[in-house]
């Protein structure tokens, strides 16, 4: 479709009146206002649960039950299914990603006071150790971005045992995270998720599509697209959620970091857009903007990285259940990224000769 056509529809979607989401009073949500380790039991008949891997998937009735501050036992009714799309795939994980659904009554005085339903990244493979380590690098990127700006998802780790109530096989125990709801992010910075089929770059606010464009280069996506959807979607964007007002201003909101560089997921493969080797290869996917203009918003973004650098070294050198291994190969990671950022030079080359045409 062409731009100005492609645009035009979105602008007659929302004077329509069907643009956004119907975004519910900010709540306050005590699952995500600490970054304790929570430790869970969820019991559900998760061989029936994993059998069905459709984007129409079933719930199936299970319990979440934890202890909390108090030393009190607390049992929660819940309903899970599978959700996702290529980790659905039964080659990919054969413990895939979940949705856990909750009495919004029962949940009342609870951890999980005011949380409907809520995404649950685990660790994909449950024989393969490395999984582990991804989930945990990935809850970590989520963690780097919310240093930067409160236009981002919050994320909340469990150590979770998982017990199968239709199997006898041994219960597993492993790491996993909650998502923070999208509605619920937008509603927390006052605006509302926009339900449209394409942004163009001039309609965001320049200096939050700035920093998501150079946090993306800094972990090594390009499994992300905030101005268009994958060609079967109704809806912008991929792995971007656009959230503000058509009135604007309008900000790109990313998520889903398992196919990032600094994750190095097996199933992960190289963006075909692009001459690369393999994942870890970095490429700015940033637009390109008018010489002074670019210059204007980057240098004050780049300056921003430099400010957390020993934050974000410090939240994967001191997280819980991360092998030094994988320590290592992070801040390695990272070290080249700021190794860019620090030569004018080099950040000329990689990012500004590197801008993405529109």
């Amino acid at each position: 479709m062409r731009r100005a056509a492609w645009y035009g529809l979105a602008l007659a979607t929302a004077q329509a009146g069907v643009l956004t989401a119907q975004v519910p009073d900010t709540l306050s949500q005590p699952l995500f206002e600490s970054h304790d380790i929570l430790r869970l039991t969820i019991a559900a008949p998760f061989k029936t649960i994993f059998r069905d891997r459709g984007q129409e998937s079933e719930y199936h009735a299970g319990t979440l039950s934890y202890v909390d501050a108090e030393g009190t036992s607390v049992n929660l009714e819940v309903r899970v299914r599978t959700r996702g799309k290529f980790r659905l795939r039964r080659s990919t994980c054969n413990f895939p990603n979940v949705r856990v659904n909750f009495k919004t009554k029962q949940v009342e005085h609870t951890i999980f006071h005011n949380q409907d339903k809520l995404k649950l990244v685990g660790h994909c493979q449950t024989n393969r150790e490395e999984y582990e380590q991804q989930t945990l690098l990935e809850y970590l990127i989520y963690r780097s971005l919310n240093l930067f700006t409160d236009l981002s998802f919050r994320v909340r780790l469990a150590h979770i045992t998982y017990v199968d109530t239709e199997d006898d096989d041994d219960p597993i125990t492993r790491y996993a995270f909650f998502i923070e709801d999208e509605d619920q992010m937008a509603a927390r910075n006052g605006w509302g998720v926009l339900k449209i089929p394409g942004i163009p770059p001039q309609e965001y606010e320049a200096a939050e599509l700035t920093l998501v464009e150079v946090f993306q280069f800094m972990i090594g996506n390009t499994d992300w697209d905030a101005f268009t959807g994958p060609p079967d979607a109704e809806e912008c964007c991929h792995n971007t959620i656009p959230v503000g007002s058509m009135a604007k201003p309008v900000y790109p909101v990313p998520y889903d970091f398992d196919w990032a560089g600094v994750v190095d997921a097996r199933y992960a493969t190289p963006n075909e857009r692009f001459s690369v080797r393999s994942v870890r290869d970095r490429v700015y996917r940033g637009i390109c903007r008018e010489a002074g203009e670019f210059t204007g918003l980057l240098l004050p973004v780049l300056q921003q990285f430099r400010d957390n650098r020993e934050t974000i070294y410090a939240l994967f050198q001191n997280q819980e259940g991360l092998e030094q291994r994988y320590v290592d190969q992070t801040i390695e990671y990272f070290d080249e990224f700021y190794e860019i950022v620090n030569d004018v030079q080099k950040a000329n080359r990689e990012i500004v000769g590197c801008c993405r045409r529109w």
